[in-house]
């Protein structure tokens, strides 16, 4: 048998441990979490961002509905996920903001490595259609003209809070009625079962254009690009009653930088293209602005999100702060 030179055989293991280093990211499949059923707003604009980033990785991009606890089943997947940059999440308010309303086991701060923001989905708060207010500023003094009457659907943590800030910031009263889920809620919303609810555009759109529900504003700074005829809260006569839903990609803390920034690239190039535009507009949502893409961007956009809403949690005696 020739044996090699010491030299060479030294050689080739320093090219092979080299070059097994020196491996692409990513070169196996990325899992994208989605902490709620599939066939929701959540799930579809995943798996919007899967089929567009899936050609840009060169690696399939798997969506993974882990479903349970109003979204905490799912991230405390990811925040137990290895951080290697193949297991991400895509998150929003409910999970990686409204989640100190419940008991979790990750801290919101500190367990997760933002990738970038993908969108901003206007909540609208509606009404049933035969209800007599017809706009924001006629909703408040009807419901000062009839306190304890008007009824709040509550179905999830999001709305409850949004429900809190519309007393606070004008002095009203109204009943919370429970509901699990958006579907119930809507349903008895078109019933005439419930007088008020705060749900995303996508789910708010079918209705309102078969003209069963009646939307009173748009809980957003400004107005959207997808349904710029719904005015503000702010236009409407109810200044600081904002509630803005989002979509981002996180990843688990950790996560090596350079992975980040080919998650980062990826999502930018889908986002940049009409055809995500395009598609996100049928669901009544706005790509996210450019400098919010960025992991900074994400990290700036969170901290904000925090500042705003955990004071009016804690007062409302609902965080479970870890």
């Amino acid at each position: 048998m020739r044996l090699l030179p010491l030299a060479g055989v030294l050689a080739a293991c320093a090219l092979g441990v080299g070059g097994a280093h020196a491996q692409r990211y990513p070169s196996r499949p990325v899992t994208i979490i989605v902490p709620f059923p599939a066939g929701g707003s959540t799930d579809t604009v995943a798996r919007i961002m899967a089929e567009g980033m899936q050609p840009i990785l060169g690696q399939p991009v798997v969506i993974e509905n882990v479903v349970g606890g109003s979204g905490i089943a799912g991230v405390e997947k990811l925040a137990r996920a290895a951080a290697d940059g193949y297991t991400i999440d895509i998150g929003q308010w409910d999970t990686h903001i409204g989640g100190i309303i419940y008991n979790v086991a990750y801290d919101l701060r500190k367990d997760f490595a933002p990738i970038g923001l993908i969108s901003i989905n206007p909540q609208l708060l509606l009404t049933r259609k035969t209800f007599e207010p017809t706009d924001l500023k006629g909703l408040v003094a009807w419901i000062k003209a009839n306190p304890g009457k008007a009824t709040f659907a509550n179905q999830n943590g999001a709305a409850r809070v949004a429900g809190i800030l519309l007393q606070k910031a004008t002095g009203i009263d109204f009943q919370f009625v429970p509901y699990q889920g958006a579907a119930p809620a809507m349903k008895d919303l078109i019933a005439g079962q419930v007088d008020l609810l705060m749900v995303q555009t996508a789910i708010a759109l079918p209705q309102m254009r078969a003209g069963t529900v009646k939307a009173i504003a748009n809980l957003s700074p400004q107005r959207s690009a997808t349904i710029p005829d719904i005015p503000t809260s702010a236009e409407a006569g109810v200044p600081g009653f904002y509630m803005t839903g989002w979509f981002g990609l996180f990843a688990p803390k950790g996560t090596p930088r350079a992975a980040i920034g080919e998650l980062n690239a990826a999502m930018t190039q889908v986002l940049a293209d009409t055809r995500t535009s395009t598609r996100f507009a049928e669901l009544g949502i706005d790509v996210a602005p450019r400098s919010l893409q960025s992991p900074e961007g994400l990290t700036f956009f969170c901290n904000m999100e925090i500042e705003a809403w955990w004071p009016i949690i804690k007062a409302a005696g609902m965080a479970h702060l870890r």
